[in-house]
């Protein structure tokens, strides 16, 4: 493999140990994908059966769109998974990386009618922004697809209602300061809405204000790159072997 795709397994490997750093873990579930650049539209996949925590850039497993292994693995891939992640790569060219997560705050606000409530500082950065799709079961009608992508239509978070949580970036750390928000402001409104007493609603005005002022998405300004490469030391310090 060339010096690009090894790159972006230690880049994905990383991230999958990030997010068993954070607890972002559904046992050997759910997935974190990256597209590998070319005309063949190929994608990285975590192998199906390893824990997050043992993810390295060597056993993730390349396949297609439509979740074909890409030359040899010892490991299978979760059909569930490349269903979403393939929907998503091939109808967004600019998707390169998509995040689908399953964390307790995330799936009770997936449960909730109204969905994110904008009554948190990070719910505001995400104004106008969260994309909904209905539950049709486990994730494995290619038929689905067409549905999935028409509800995301331009954004890039997703709430998958009565799942999980959705996101995509044209980088892995934009894909993951997403995730990172939208799951932050998860657990705000999932701890606010236990308390007793009223919640103070956003003015749309001030979220629109939070929404534009906010960099952390921001290209300019890192798309999160600062916030990955610093967990990354913490990986790093805590267990390197993600990037054999």
């Amino acid at each position: 493999m060339d010096q690009t795709e090894w790159q972006l397994r230690q880049d994905l490997a990383a991230c999958y140990r990030i997010f068993d750093h954070l607890g972002w873990v559904e046992m050997i579930y759910n997935h974190i994908t990256v597209r590998i650049p070319g005309p063949e539209h190929h994608f990285l996949i975590n192998p199906f059966g390893l824990m997050y925590r043992e993810v390295t850039a060597s056993n993730l497993v390349k396949i297609d769109l439509e979740g074909r292994i890409i030359g040899a693995s010892a490991w299978p891939v979760n059909p569930a998974g490349f269903v979403i992640h393939g929907a998503i790569h091939a109808a967004i060219p600019e998707a390169h990386c998509v995040m689908h997560t399953h964390t307790t705050a995330g799936m009770a606000v997936a449960c909730k009618r109204h969905g994110l409530s904008l009554t948190n500082f990070y719910a505001a950065q995400l104004y106008g922004q969260i994309a909904y799709h209905d539950f049709e079961g486990i994730t494995v009608n290619l038929e689905e697809r067409q549905r999935l992508v028409a509800n995301l239509g331009s954004r890039r978070q997703m709430i998958l209602r009565n799942h999980g949580l959705l996101t995509w970036g044209e980088t892995i750390p934009e894909a993951f300061v997403r995730m990172w928000t939208l799951q932050r402001a998860c657990e705000i409104q999932m701890a606010s809405e236990a308390m007793r007493g009223e919640d103070i609603p956003i003015p749309p005005a001030a979220a629109e204000q939070a929404t534009h002022v906010s960099l952390q998405f921001d290209p300019r300004f890192g798309a999160g790159r600062d916030v990955f490469e610093a967990l990354r030391r913490q990986i790093d310090a805590k267990d390197p072997s993600y990037r054999d």
